[in-house]
């Protein structure tokens, strides 16, 4: 791959929705540099692209800034970030089993610092790189949830509305300089994240789906922008 081609920066990308993304990015020419919060974690196919690997925790504010510069100091450049890194947990409003405040006060905090606070830090810091690239990429996996509200597990949904808000924040941010972004909202898909649900694997949203579009997103020139993308496996009204 040469020294000039574009570079994407990937949270959470060692299994899943995150190394589809990743396999995908680098099939279109993308350079990667990879946060995981264990780097040892990365699988061999996609040690095969040759990524930059940090060690990225999403719950530690410090670490948004180390993977920005430790991208910027090996490649110069960042043309791409997916904030893909995210928790589940239910946390409802009235949940069936009895919750202490401090058990729930632990959980919202949780899942804010994960899915909301830490997408907010890393594309606070890597924006003004992805300015300069002139048709800079960000994507937000947010969720259907994040669009409308059907199961009761209020904690996550508040916080995948929030990560559609920071998506167009970020489109509106750096629109004057070519910089586009995207909430893709998908629904059920076939990851460690949905074992719990009583699901056909075969039938929901596979991981490799959500990398072929991202994929196709970021690819997009300017003109063609992207605001919001709703995958889903099945009907629903409304959506």
């Amino acid at each position: 791959m040469t020294q000039d081609a574009p570079v994407a920066m990937i949270t959470g990308a060692n299994r899943g929705i995150g190394a589809a993304i990743a396999e995908a990015l680098a099939g279109r020419g993308y350079r990667l540099a990879l946060g995981l919060r264990d780097p040892d974690s990365l699988p061999e196919s996609l040690a095969e692209n040759d990524p930059l690997v940090v060690r990225y925790d999403a719950a530690r504010p410090e670490d948004a800034r180390g993977f920005v510069d430790a991208t910027q100091d090996a490649f110069g450049r960042i043309d791409a970030l997916v904030n893909n890194a995210g928790i589940g947990g239910p946390l409802e409003l009235m949940p069936e089993e009895p919750q202490g405040d401090d058990e729930m006060e632990e959980a919202l905090d949780a899942l804010l610092s994960v899915n909301v606070k830490a997408p907010f830090r890393l594309t606070r810091a890597a924006l003004p790189a992805l300015c300069q690239s002139g048709s800079g990429r960000v994507i937000v996996m947010a969720s259907l949830s994040g669009k409308r509200v059907l199961g009761l597990n209020a904690g996550y949904q508040m916080t995948k509305h929030a990560a559609v808000a920071l998506s167009h924040a970020a489109r509106r941010a750096g629109w004057d300089h070519g910089v586009r972004a995207c909430a893709v909202c998908p629904g059920f898909v076939a990851t460690d994240l949905t074992l719990r649900h009583d699901l056909p694997r075969h039938e929901i949203t596979q991981p490799e789906d959500l990398g072929r579009l991202v994929a196709d997103v970021v690819t997009l020139p300017n003109t063609a922008s992207v605001s919001e993308l709703a995958v889903n496996w099945r009907y629903e009204p409304g959506l």
